[in-house]
C-alpha cells in the first residue's frame, strides 16, 4: 500500500519539471492522478510515460473555462479530490525600469490569478482531509534583481496560501506552500538566452550552501510529504527545499 493509495491527485503544470516529477511521485505511491499543461504534445508524450493511472487534460490555469472542463472530467470520476498540486507558474527577468504591462499582467495572471481560481473552482471537488500544495519561491524572500513581478507573485500565492489554510481548516482541508530553490527544470533553463540555460544552472548552484542545484525528484519528494498523512498536523506553513538558499545563502 502507498502512502496515497486510493486517493485522487490533481497536478497542474504536469507535464514536465517538478510538475511531472510529482506526478510520477504520487503514481508510485498509488494515486490517480490527473495533469494539465498548455501544450497538447508535451502532455501527451507525459501521460505516455506516466502510464495507465494518469489522465491528462489540455488547458491553460489562467483561463477560467479551461478550468471549468478541467473540474468538468474531475467531478465525472466521482470520486472527489485529495490532493490538489497547483503547481503551474512561470514568470521572466524584468527590471523596473525595462518592465511592460505585458509582462506584468502575464506573469500575474498565470501565478496568482491561475493559481487562485485552481484553488476555488476545487472547493465543491476536495474532500475532508485533502491537502492542498501551491508552488511558492525562494524569490519571494529575497530582493532578487530583474525578478520583482515573479517574486511579489510568489509572495502573494504564500499569503492567501495562509488564509486558505484558515478558511478550509472546519473542512479538514490542509493548505502548504512548498518553496523550490534552483532546479534544474526546463523552466530554470527557459529564463535563460539559448544556449546559456546551463551557465544559469551552475551559476544559480554555485551560491547555495549545499553547492549545487536541485533535482525534480527531490522536490517531488517534499510534495508527497505534504500530500501525504505524514504532514498531517501541518498547515498555512512553507515547506523550503532550497539547497539552504534562504536560511543560510552561502553567496
Amino acid at each position: 500500500m502507498g502512502q496515497l493509495s486510493g486517493r485522487t491527485a490533481l497536478v497542474t503544470g504536469g507535464s514536465t519539471g517538478i510538475g511531472f516529477a510529482t506526478a510520477a511521485r504520487f503514481v508510485a505511491e498509488g494515486a490517480e492522478v490527473v495533469i494539465t499543461g498548455r501544450r497538447q504534445a508535451e502532455l501527451d508524450k507525459a501521460a505516455a510515460e506516466l502510464g495507465e493511472h494518469v489522465t491528462a487534460v489540455r488547458g491553460d490555469v489562467s483561463d477560467l473555462a479551461d478550468l471549468d472542463r478541467l473540474y468538468a472530467v474531475i467531478e465525472a470520476r466521482g470520486t472527489g479530490l485529495d490532493v490538489l498540486f497547483a503547481n503551474a507558474g512561470g514568470g521572466a527577468f524584468a527590471r523596473l525600469e525595462d518592465l511592460t504591462p505585458e509582462q506584468f499582467d502575464s506573469t500575474f495572471s498565470i501565478n496568482v490569478r491561475g493559481t487562485v481560481f485552481t484553488v476555488q473552482k476545487a472547493l465543491p471537488l476536495l474532500n475532508p482531509g485533502a491537502s492542498v500544495i501551491v508552488t511558492g519561491s525562494t524569490t519571494a524572500s529575497r530582493g532578487t534583481p530583474a525578478f520583482g513581478v515573479y517574486s511579489a507573485s510568489k509572495a502573494a500565492i504564500y499569503q492567501f496560501a495562509r488564509v486558505w489554510a484558515a478558511e478550509l481548516a472546519e473542512r479538514g482541508v490542509r493548505v502548504n506552500t512548498i518553496v523550490p530553490g534552483p532546479t534544474e527544470t526546463p523552466g530554470l533553463l527557459g529564463l535563460a538566452p539559448p544556449g546559456e540555460g546551463q551557465a544559469l544552472v551552475d551559476a544559480e548552484a554555485g551560491r547555495l550552501t549545499l553547492g549545487r542545484a536541485g533535482r525534480p525528484e527531490e522536490i517531488a519528494n517534499g510534495a508527497l510529504f505534504l500530500a501525504s498523512d505524514q504532514s498531517s498536523f501541518m498547515t498555512g506553513s512553507q515547506l523550503f527545499l532550497d539547497g539552504g538558499e534562504v536560511q543560510t545563502y552561502a553567496a
